[in-house]
C-alpha cells in the first residue's frame, strides 16, 4: 500500500514545519550530490530557512558556478550593466550585418552577378539550385 498524496500548501504548525524543512532539505542535497556524481554535472544549490539560516552545495567551487551562471543568464537576458549591454547588442549588430551582407552576396550570385569568385563547385551548387528553382515553379505553373 503506498503513501497517500501530500498537499502542497504551507505547514501550519511550526515543529512540523521544521521536521519536514529538515528532512526535504537533505534529500534535496542528497539528490543534487547524486546527480553532480552520476552525470558529472557541475552543481551549485543554496537554501535560506524561514530564519535565514544558509544551506548550500556545490559540485566545484560556488564561486566559478555563480559566476557562470552570471555570464550565461546574461547572453540570455538583457544585461544589467550598461556597458556589457552596449557591448552585447554592438556584437549583435556585427553579426546581423555580416549575415545581411552574405545575404545580399547570395542573391546578386542568384541574379547572375559576380559569378567570377565562385569556383566550379560553387557554381555546380549554384546551377543545381537554379534548375530546382525552375522546377518547381513549372510545377506550380501547371
Amino acid at each position: 500500500m503506498g503513501r497517500g498524496k501530500t498537499v502542497i500548501k504551507r505547514i501550519d504548525n511550526t515543529t512540523n514545519r521544521q521536521v519536514t524543512f529538515s528532512k526535504r532539505r537533505n534529500g534535496l542535497l542528497k539528490k543534487a550530490r547524486e546527480l553532480s556524481i552520476l552525470c558529472d554535472a557541475e552543481i551549485g544549490l543554496i537554501i535560506f530557512s524561514s530564519t535565514g539560516k544558509l544551506y548550500d552545495f556545490a559540485s566545484s567551487s560556488m564561486k566559478s558556478i555563480i559566476e557562470r551562471y552570471n555570464g550565461q543568464k546574461g547572453e540570455r537576458n538583457l544585461l544589467v550593466d550598461p556597458a556589457s549591454e552596449i557591448k552585447f547588442w554592438q556584437r549583435e549588430a556585427a553579426s546581423l550585418r555580416e549575415q545581411l551582407q552574405y545575404v545580399h552576396q547570395y542573391n546578386r550570385q542568384l541574379m547572375g552577378r559576380e559569378l567570377s569568385s565562385l569556383g566550379i563547385k560553387d557554381l555546380r551548387n549554384l546551377e543545381n539550385q537554379m534548375e530546382m528553382s525552375l522546377r518547381s515553379i513549372r510545377t506550380k505553373k501547371v
